[in-house]
């Protein structure tokens, strides 16, 4: 097998969730199935630019800044043309961070298992109650989770109903992008760790996260997480910016300080780093092409916006309907 098909087919198993029995109410949709060569080699020749794209340029040189989603499906995990040519013709590959990697692989199992062990406070019966019931209307039992933080739970939770609507995480655009970078011999790099991402998602004191956990369990129970999640995908697959940009107006994920507190650590905290490193590594003489979730993008702190504060010329790609 060639080399690239080689890597995204790695890129697809490493990223997958694993698929677990349903219980007795519940229907489960399929798991992801690995594509073939050749369905990959099809839906590569027939791939559609989404997400929003840009141009950074200074000193002489452009690199790029790609919004990606990363919850997606099938026919969408591949880069369009546009998307391709500005990765291809980059010299570094910069993500959130390269799950191809080893070292990475090894530390966010590592971290993981810190946090479990970390734990040790339960949470109240009542919302442990409210979780395992939305595990199960999932098809995630709830024991492969039960050690973790309920922010970590609540994530789990919704990467797996997010199958119900035919979005996977195993067809995120972000594993292929790993795998054409190495399988071009670029060098791909991460923009973070896993042990800094981890942190970002958990709360930073036990009555915000129960206030957290609360607010988002209401949220799921009602069905608003599916119909958000569902909402969000359709605007990366129509590269739709005007309505992205109105996220804090339509989200309700800001509608209680715990939920503006975590968006904020979430986003603005996490750009200006994302920022110097992007920055470091364009002034070193090369051009990078950065992949990181589009709601980085957006507002007065997105990525566009703080690497014009540095300096660049910041243009816009827009893709054709």
């Amino acid at each position: 097998m060639p080399d690239l098909l080689r890597n995204l087919l790695l890129a697809l198993l490493l990223s997958a969730a694993p698929f677990v029995s349903a219980s007795e109410q519940t229907v489960c949709p399929p798991p992801p199935v690995s594509p073939t060569p050749n369905e990959i080699q099809n839906a590569m020749s027939h791939a559609k630019d989404r997400g929003f794209l840009w141009r950074i340029s200074k000193d002489g040189r452009d690199s790029y800044l790609y919004g990606t989603i990363h919850v997606a499906r099938f026919e969408w995990m591949f880069p369009g043309p546009r998307v391709k040519q500005a990765m291809m013709g980059s010299e570094v590959l910069a993500l959130e961070l390269d799950m191809m990697d080893p070292d990475i692989r090894q530390r966010m199992a590592q971290s993981m298992s810190t946090i479990a062990r970390a734990f040790s406070h339960a949470l109240p019966p009542a919302l442990t109650a409210r979780l395992r019931k939305q595990a199960d209307a999932s098809c995630l039992p709830y024991d492969s989770i039960a050690a973790y933080p309920g922010e970590l739970q609540l994530i789990s939770i919704t990467l797996m109903k997010a199958r119900m609507d035919g979005l996977e995480s195993a067809y995120a655009i972000d594993a292929v992008l790993a795998g054409l970078g190495h399988a071009a011999k670029k060098q791909v790099i991460s923009l973070e760790t896993p042990e800094s991402q981890l942190a970002t998602l958990q709360q930073d004191d036990a009555h915000a996260s129960m206030r957290y956990l609360e607010t988002s369990l209401e949220e799921m129970e009602s069905g608003k997480d599916r119909e958000q999640l569902r909402h969000i995908a359709r605007i990366w697959a129509e590269s739709d910016d005007a309505d992205l940009a109105r996220y804090p107006e339509w989200c309700e994920c800001m509608d209680t300080p715990e939920q503006r507190k975590f968006m904020h650590k979430l986003l603005e905290e996490r750009n200006p780093v994302l920022a110097e490193r992007i920055d470091a590594q364009h002034l070193s003489g090369k051009r990078v092409f950065a992949a990181v979730g589009s709601l980085h993008m957006f507002g007065d702190g997105g990525l566009p916006t703080l690497m014009s504060q540095r300096g660049y010329r910041v243009e816009q790609i827009r893709f054709p309907p």
